[in-house]
């Protein structure tokens, strides 16, 4: 199933909803437009368009299989980062235990494209989607299906809507990262509380324990290494109850992309139990990483000899407006880049052929549809100008755009991307 729908992906015809590509290639298929290896720069692209570097993607993919490998962790990476089933697969491939997703709908995109084993990093309480969930475990006895609980009304609420399941639903109790965090329960004795009304059920399926360490208030080494040492405790303690008795093995989960050195550090001391430990990180915006956010947070900062992640996209937008000596306009805005975190980075100006570093240009804010810039001296900025920018935060990047190309360092378009949110 997964490996047709992707290659129906390639059957897709190009056109106006995908922004930024060709307007001459209207009616071909992305299969043969990527055949045709256009150039972003000469190709006919028009901007604003997005661009994912082949290169540096490919070394991601990598960095974070060697990571996972040699700590030994299974990796499902988050795919709410990109919701892309290509990116999916190329990430399987090198070695993912599965994907992780926050909400059904990504469930329903993972499940279209073939995957069988999804964690969800969050509790599911609607019972349309579990009864959905539930008909594809039915339906595939290969189909791996985790997800959190974190109160006993939630255990209650799916309990009545998978009633009559013929497999119960996997799920994981969520500890809570601290006073004042997102989800998860805040004590150790409410999630045995929480333990207890799953085995209460017939519905549902005690396998682990999980969070998120990104949660921690006040984050610090510190601080997250001992609020994942209450995580390993609390599988220890639930197994030492005989709560994971029959499994054959016990799922113990967390990492964001902040603090995966961490996980590995205190995964590594799990003791043993009843059970093997599938020990699983979960962090996903590595596969683009970036050029502010996770570029200053990413634990490869403080352990660079294990590697580091670079960031692979890049955001060309023309330059439409040089109004005075100390301002410029360009026409990418609020619908194309991430701003919810930084602002977009002005690296690269574009002209006639030839690129040089943006010096003396800054992105001072973004309107709908305009970047605005500020210049200096120093900049050698005009009207008609491609300006190329980094951004900060994957998972608000990707989301802008439908069809995304993937382009070679010197500007030839490979692939093209494909998004589902």
């Amino acid at each position: 199933m997964g490996i047709e729908a992707l290659a129906r992906l390639a059957d897709e015809r190009v056109d106006h909803r995908f922004k930024g590509l060709p307007p001459d290639a209207d009616g071909l298929t992305v299969a043969e437009l990527a055949a045709q290896r256009r150039n972003l720069f000469t190709g006919g692209f028009t901007t604003p368009v997005l661009a994912l570097s082949a290169e540096r993607l490919e070394h991601n993919l990598a960095l974070m299989e060697t990571y996972a490998t040699r700590h030994g962790l299974a990796f499902a990476p988050h795919g709410k980062t990109s919701m892309a089933p290509q990116l999916f697969h190329r990430q399987m491939e090198r070695g993912a235990w599965g994907i992780t997703l926050a909400v059904p709908h990504q469930v329903r995109v993972a499940r279209a494209f073939g995957v069988r084993r999804i964690f969800v990093a969050n509790e599911i309480l609607d019972p349309a989607a579990l009864r959905w969930i539930s008909a594809e475990l039915d339906a595939d006895p290969g189909f791996r299906f985790i997800c959190y609980v974190d109160s006993v009304r939630g255990v209650e609420l799916m309990d009545a809507a998978l009633r009559g399941a013929a497999r119960p639903l996997d799920v994981v109790v969520e500890l809570g990262a601290g006073e004042g965090a997102r989800t998860g329960v805040r004590t150790e004795a409410e999630c045995a509380e929480v333990a207890d009304a799953v085995a209460g059920t017939r519905t549902l399926r005690l396998v682990g324990v999980a969070g998120y360490e990104g949660e921690v208030p006040e984050a610090d080494p510190e601080r997250v290494h001992a609020w994942l040492r209450r995580l390993v405790a609390l599988a220890a303690d639930f197994d030492k109850a005989g709560r994971f008795r029959g499994l054959e093995e016990i799922v113990v989960s967390a990492g964001g992309s902040a603090w995966f050195d961490a996980v590995a550090d205190v995964f590594a001391e799990i003791p043993a139990l009843s059970s093997p430990v599938l020990k699983l990180l979960r962090s996903g915006a590595y596969v683009s990483h970036d050029d502010g956010h996770y570029r200053q947070v990413t634990p490869f900062n403080r352990v660079p000899e294990e590697g580091a992640l670079e960031p692979a996209f890049r955001l060309w937008a023309q330059v439409v407006s040089r109004p005075s000596a100390e301002q410029a306009f360009a026409n990418a805005g609020k619908r194309d880049a991430a701003y919810d975190l930084d602002l977009p980075f002005a690296q690269v100006v574009r002209r006639d052929g030839a690129e040089r570093p943006a010096t003396g240009v800054a992105v001072t804010g973004l309107s709908d549809q305009h970047t605005w810039l500020r210049t200096t001296d120093e900049a050698d900025l005009e009207a008609g100008d491609w300006v190329g920018m980094g951004l900060s935060h994957p998972c608000t990047s990707f989301d802008k755009w439908q069809l995304i190309p993937l382009a070679e360092a010197d500007g030839t378009v490979v692939d093209y991307i494909r998004t589902f949110f």
